[in-house]
Order: structure tokens, then sequence, then C-alpha cells
């Protein structure tokens, strides 16, 4: 089941996030966060009327997704990027695909024209399910991350929003 997230999902959030910060490159920072910096953040996207959505199995929490602004300036207000995660437990079950298909019918309601994703070029199974969603690669910024002990590539793919 897919709904929109409450502060009583913010555990689960915070670890999976902290999950995708220790053991991969999706999240390019090195420490895990907190309860309370997950709080300000679901406060702030409350405040700003984003979306902030969960995928729940069996009354557990096994994904969320999210956007926010692209960039601040005003030029770019109808450009959003968003971030999916998914609890390891529940890899490669479709959670992933229809959190991003709840994502994209949210965003062309709310009128938004291009919707960003910036994903680990080593990423493939997320860069996979962004071309089946009809996503096209926009760009590769090389060596802009690093951890790991590895330089990372961040790839940029785009979807035109209807």
């Amino acid at each position: 089941m897919i709904r929109n997230a409450t502060k009583d999902d913010l555990g689960a959030i915070l670890d999976i996030y902290n999950e995708a910060i220790i053991h991969t490159t999706a999240v390019y920072t090195y420490e895990k966060t907190n309860i309370e910096e997950r709080q300000l953040w679901f406060k702030q996207k409350v405040d700003q009327e984003i979306p902030v959505i969960v995928f729940e199995i069996d009354g557990k929490v096994a994904g969320f997704a999210t956007y926010g602004p692209f960039r601040n300036w005003p030029a770019y207000q109808y450009t959003i990027e968003h971030s999916i995660y998914v609890d390891s437990s529940y890899h490669r079950k479709g959670i992933a695909s229809q959190l991003l298909d709840e994502l994209i019918s949210i965003a062309s309601s709310k009128g938004y024209k291009t919707m960003v994703a910036g994903i680990d070029a080593s990423n493939k199974g997320s860069i996979t399910l962004h071309l089946n969603k009809g996503f096209t690669h926009s760009g590769t910024l090389k060596n802009v991350g690093y951890k790991f002990d590895t330089w990372l590539d961040l790839d940029f793919y785009q979807l035109i929003l209807k």
C-alpha cells in the first residue's frame, strides 16, 4: 500500500535512509543521520506541501519517496529532483517502481514539467528502473563524489512530465 508518510513513519524512514548511507552509493554522504534531522526534514516537506510517501507491507514501511526543488532559482520552479529508498530486505519486489509511478502522478498533477534523477553511475538497478519509466540520460558528471575509497560518477536522467 502506498500512502502519505506520517511522523510515526520517521523511525522506519531513518533506518532505511541510514542503511543507504552506510552500505550504498545512493547517498553521497558518510555519516548516519538522526531522528532530529529526519523530523526537521519532514516538517520542511510538510510546510512546503511536498509529498513524502511510503510503501507499507503488513504494517511495515518497506520504502519511501519524495521530491524537492531541482535548484532554488525561480526559472527552475517547474523542475523537481526525486529520491526513492527501499529497505534492502524488500529489494526487487517492484516497490521502487510503484513509488516512482506515484511520484510521477503527483508531480504531473501539480503542474511540474520535468523530473530529474541523480543516480550513481554504478547503480544499474536504479538506472534500469528509470529507463523503463521513460527517463532519458541527460549527462554524467565524472568523479564528483568519493566514497568507499572510490571516485564516483553521477548520472542525470530526466522525464518530461505530461
